[in-house]
Formats: structure tokens, sequence, C-alpha cells
């Protein structure tokens, strides 16, 4: 039974929605910050949450994991720059932000950046 594993589904299919949360990672560790909605903030907080941890131990099997998830160049950046950075930070390595409502539609907006 699969009670409990609810996640947001961002009016997308599967595919496409696990799509849209590689692209928001790998945008996010390449400029460290970005603006997005708020609930794909908080799609996506846990997932590059999750990856930068793996990366702390800077085994050659984390990174094959990681690029298996983003991409080798992504991979790269989290191992050998952002992990070693939070190598004492036990967890929270993210920041969300709101800002302003978009005007075209008023969706609520948010910035993601690291800590």
């Amino acid at each position: 039974m699969l009670h409990g594993n609810k996640k947001k589904q961002l009016s997308r299919g599967m595919n496409q929605r696990n799509a849209l949360i590689k692209t928001l990672a790998v945008s996010l560790i390449r400029y460290e910050k970005i603006t997005t909605t708020e609930i794909k903030a908080k799609v996506l907080k846990p997932f590059v949450e999750k990856l930068i941890t793996k990366g702390k131990d800077g085994s050659l099997n984390s990174l094959r994991v990681i690029a298996g998830k983003i991409g080798s160049v992504s991979a790269v950046k989290i191992i050998k720059v952002l992990a070693p950075k939070y190598k004492t930070r036990a967890g929270g390595y993210l920041r969300i932000t709101k800002i302003q409502t978009r005007l075209s539609d008023s969706t609520k907006m948010a910035q993601i950046e690291f800590v």
C-alpha cells in the first residue's frame, strides 16, 4: 500500500514533473539562487538537500548516483564546491524566501537559495 506517499503533482504527468524538478535543480546548483513559484520551490528543496547530503562523503559512488539524477556537470559542482561548504552542517542547506506575487496571474512567487 502506498499510504503517505503523496507528492505534489504540479499539474503534470510523472515524466514531465521529474523533468521539471531536474531542470530546476540544475539551475539552482548552477546559479545558487533562482526565482520560481512557491509550490515548485517547496518540491525542489528536499530533492536538492538529499543530493547535497549524498555528496558530502565525496565518494565515486555518490558522484555516480548524483550524476544519474541531475547530470555530470552539476554532480561535480555538488561534490567539489557545495558539499565541502556544508560538511559540518547537519541539514537545512536551502532557504525559501517569499516574494511578491506575479502580476500576470497572481501566483505566489518565492526565491530559493543556498544558505
